[in-house]
């Protein structure tokens, strides 16, 4: 890779979901074994779908939980960014893309624990809870860590 920075962002949408008691999902990433590698449903906008429509269907990909089964809260006020590291760059995303510019959105999760399914057709995920969000950010790999304290700081007071 000569020049990362010549590459653009991916574009992408993540979900920040709540349950009752103000806790937030996070899913253990299949890709990383063994590690504790924790993250928010999220991933990229395909062509000609709205940060929106593609924050729920990734939420339902991932989780398996329905539209129906959400209330959306609130929309981050502007896309996030964050850069892959440098032993990354190159080699996921087919090495078209330098990080992720990503929608955030708040929802409520209206449904039970047993509509949450994470062994979907597109799993990411080897396990899941939820957790508190002031634990989030040290849950998550590092690269990631000053984004995800910029939307729970973003999104705190509407937990």
């Amino acid at each position: 890779m000569s020049d990362p920075s010549a590459l653009p962002y991916r574009p992408c949408a993540g979900v920040m979901l709540v349950n009752r008691d103000g806790l937030v999902f996070v899913g253990q990433r299949l890709d990383n074994p063994g590690s504790e590698a924790w993250q928010m449903p999220q991933g990229g906008i395909d062509a000609g779908e709205t940060p929106e429509d593609a924050a729920l269907r990734e939420l339902e990909e991932e989780t398996g939980v329905s539209p129906d089964n959400v209330d959306i809260i609130a929309k981050s006020r502007e896309e996030l960014f964050y850069d892959l590291p440098d032993e990354l760059l190159g080699k996921i995303w087919g090495g078209k893309w330098r990080g992720q510019r990503q929608w955030w959105f708040l929802m409520r999760f209206t449904g039970v624990d047993d509509d949450v399914d994470i062994t979907t057709q597109h799993a990411e995920f080897s396990a899941w809870k939820w957790a508190q969000p002031s634990q989030i950010p040290e849950m998550i790999v590092p690269f990631k860590r000053k984004l995800y304290q910029n939307i729970i700081d973003e999104f705190s007071n509407l937990i």
